[in-house]
């Protein structure tokens, strides 16, 4: 009778077709991402007859969200979140925990920007709120995948 003992579990890193990319090349690629689902996400919202016009704090009139919008938001905001990705893959002891916690963080703090919207439409607030946690929910496990290893 032999016995065997249990042999310590070797950490190895997600795999993947994004598993060995570059951080910052994820970001985009999940911003990109992001930004297409949340846009499409805003085409639905106008077809169901949603105002697309919002007013930004101290803004006496509400302007008009074009077309676009929402896409250009994710790009613009996501950039922090890649920045952030990139410095914790490199400092952190554990990037992914961190940045998923950071950015839940973040975005749950980000929806009070649509529910004080001056001027704005309680369906657009809801819609800009939703849009916030459509992009984060995209972008932010796609680039907490690519920061975690897995442990087999």
């Amino acid at each position: 009778m032999s016995v065997t003992t249990p042999q310590p579990q070797a950490q190895q890193t997600e795999s993947g077709p994004l598993s060995t990319r570059p951080v910052w090349l994820v970001g985009i690629l999940a911003t990109l991402a992001g930004a297409v689902v949340t846009e499409a996400f805003a085409h639905v919202a106008r077809a169901a007859g949603v105002p697309m016009e919002a007013a930004s704090p101290g803004a006496t009139e509400a302007a008009e969200i074009p077309v676009g919008g929402f896409f250009g938001g994710v790009l613009f905001w996501s950039v922090a979140g890649i920045v952030l990705a990139v410095v914790l893959a490199r400092w952190a002891k554990r990037p992914a925990r961190t940045f998923t916690v950071t950015t839940v963080a973040l975005t749950a703090l980000s929806l009070a920007g649509p529910a004080v919207a001056p001027h704005t439409a309680t369906s657009t607030q809801i819609v800009l709120a939703a849009s916030h946690v459509v992009a984060a929910a995209v972008v932010v496990p796609l680039l907490a995948r690519r920061l975690s290893p897995m442990r087999r």
